[in-house]
C-alpha cells in the first residue's frame, strides 16, 4: 500500500478512506512535535504518552520513530532550512504549521523512500486535518520551494515529465 493510496473499506456506502500507518505515524508525531513546541515536554514522556492513545498500534512505529525523535533532535537544522523558505521566523509560525513543516523537510531530508511529491501531499493532509483553514496552502508552497533545494535530481526529473 502506497502512502498515497490507502486501501478503501468497500463495507460501507461512503466507501471510507482507511488510514496507512505511515500516514498514521505522521499524525502521531505532528501530535508530539506540538506537544514538544508548545510545552516542551521531554522526547521520552511524549512518546510514552502518544503510546497509550487509541490507534498507535496501527501506525508505521518505526517511521513514527524517525519522524519523533530526528525532528526533534534536528531542530535547529530543519528550522535552519526553513528559514529560507518562510516568510517569519520559524518560532511566529503556528505550532501545527511548524509541526507539519518539520516533519516535512525532515521526510525531504531523510526518508528518499518517499516520492517528493508523496511527501508533501502527505504534510499538506496533516495540515488540512489539523492545521487553520488555508494553513495547508503554505505548508504547500514552503514544501515546494524546500524540495528543490533539497530533492533537486527528483524535482527536476519531475518538471521535465511533465
Amino acid at each position: 500500500m502506497s502512502d498515497s493510496e490507502p486501501k478503501a473499506d468497500k463495507s460501507g456506502p461512503k466507501r471510507a478512506a482507511v488510514k496507512s500507518a505511515r500516514r498514521r505515524s505522521r499524525e502521531f508525531a505532528l501530535q508530539g512535535l506540538y506537544q514538544w513546541l508548545v510545552g516542551g515536554a521531554q522526547p521520552g514522556e511524549i512518546e510514552a504518552h502518544l503510546r497509550e492513545l487509541e490507534g498507535f498500534a496501527k501506525a508505521d512505529l518505526a517511521h513514527f520513530d524517525a519522524l519523533l525523535h530526528g525532528c526533534i533532535r534536528e531542530a535547529a537544522d530543519i528550522d535552519a532550512t526553513l528559514a529560507a523558505h518562510v516568510d517569519r521566523k520559524t518560532t511566529e509560525l503556528s505550532p501545527v504549521e511548524h509541526a507539519v513543516l518539520m516533519i516535512g523537510v525532515y521526510e525531504l531530508k531523510h526518508c528518499i523512500d518517499v516520492p517528493y511529491k508523496v511527501a508533501i501531499n502527505e504534510a499538506v493532509e496533516l495540515a488540512k486535518s489539523f492545521g487553520g483553514t488555508d494553513g495547508h496552502k503554505y505548508v504547500n508552497g514552503v514544501l515546494d520551494k524546500a524540495a528543490v533545494e533539497l530533492r533537486p535530481v527528483e524535482v527536476q526529473a519531475g518538471r521535465q515529465r511533465q
